[in-house]
């Protein structure tokens, strides 16, 4: 196996034609069929499925292909240590469940480099898919959360794709709505208060399984519910219908904007945010600023919410 037929691999999967990598890749198809079909004896599997509309990746593929991203990255980060005068631009991609502090801390992050040398990406997706991708390599990083509930079943899939979580912060659970909601004005709500309102959540497509989502208290009977794809369809749901969801409370006031609030839920609930690396590689450089960058949006978040909860508390006193 050589690093050419790796990127070979990459170039085809990326494209989904012999005919078209081969163009990209300046080389015959025939000879780019040759050098795949050698690798497939090679490594004992077949990679690409032959079909009249082009090539698909097996399932045998789609693993290794995830290697071979993994390699390519490697190889990429040592030849812009060691070789000078390399043009190519360094990436650097996060993964993440629907988390505005995680986004805050990307964009801070990417304020300290010169976007001209990088290439930057960031994917607010589904849970799965945040697993998925730092399998795989597409992203160093991947940002989610696990509870009593879903922790069993998730690290049993971090272990089988050689993942590690590393913890972040543990927080309680608050209730997510915006400030003209009816009970926007108490110190705590109660599932029960809430039964008459619709619960957002985050649609999981194929993985729509209870351990797969990002909401805690993902098995409770709620009376009204609507599935969203992404943040600011979550938020606009909330003035329209008086909908909330149910979160960690770090929210970043700064992105969603000043007219929503975090209020604490009165149910017990626990939920711990950490981070995804591939258990076998160390973070990169990058990567370690963006941890620091994320810990300290949690921080100021976490300050921002204690204050807000306090004056909650003042306000109701007085009252």
């Amino acid at each position: 196996m050589t690093l050419q037929q790796i990127r070979y691999v990459t170039a085809v999967a990326a494209t989904g034609s012999m005919n078209v990598a081969a163009q990209k890749l300046f080389i015959s198809q025939p000879s780019l069929s040759s050098a795949i079909r050698e690798l497939e004896a090679e490594m004992g599997i077949t990679i690409f499925g032959r079909t009249t509309k082009g090539v698909v990746l097996t399932a045998e593929g789609e693993e290794f292909l995830g290697y071979a991203r993994q390699i390519l990255n490697q190889v990429d980060l040592l030849e812009d240590k060691y070789i000078e005068g390399g043009s190519r631009k360094k990436k650097f991609g996060v993964s993440a469940q629907h988390y505005s502090f995680a986004v805050k801390a990307f964009v801070e992050m990417v304020k300290g480099f010169d976007m001209n040398e990088y290439e930057f990406a960031i994917r607010e997706t589904r849970t799965a898919d945040v697993i998925g991708d730092v399998s795989a390599g597409k992203s160093e990083i991947g940002i989610l959360y696990i509870n009593e509930f879903n922790g069993k079943v998730l690290h049993k899939l971090f272990r089988e794709k050689q993942l590690e979580f590393i913890p972040l912060v543990k927080c309680r659970g608050y209730v997510y709505l915006w400030k003209g909601h009816p009970l926007a004005g108490q110190t705590s709500i109660s599932l029960e208060e809430l039964s008459p309102y619709p619960c957002l959540s985050f649609e999981q497509g194929d993985n729509n399984s209870f351990y797969f989502a990002e909401e805690i208290l993902s098995t409770y009977d709620y009376k009204k519910t609507i599935k969203a794809c992404d943040r600011a369809t979550n938020l606009n749901l909330m003035v329209g219908l008086n909908a909330y969801c149910l979160c960690s409370g770090i929210i970043s006031e700064e992105l969603n904007g000043g007219e929503y609030l975090a209020v604490p839920l009165k149910e017990d609930v626990e939920m711990e945010i950490g981070y995804l690396k591939r258990s076998y590689a160390a973070l990169s450089q990058i990567g370690r600023i963006y941890i620091e960058e994320i810990q300290r949006a949690i921080n100021e978040e976490q300050e921002r919410q204690g204050s807000a909860d306090d004056k909650t508390r003042t306000k109701t006193k007085k009252a």
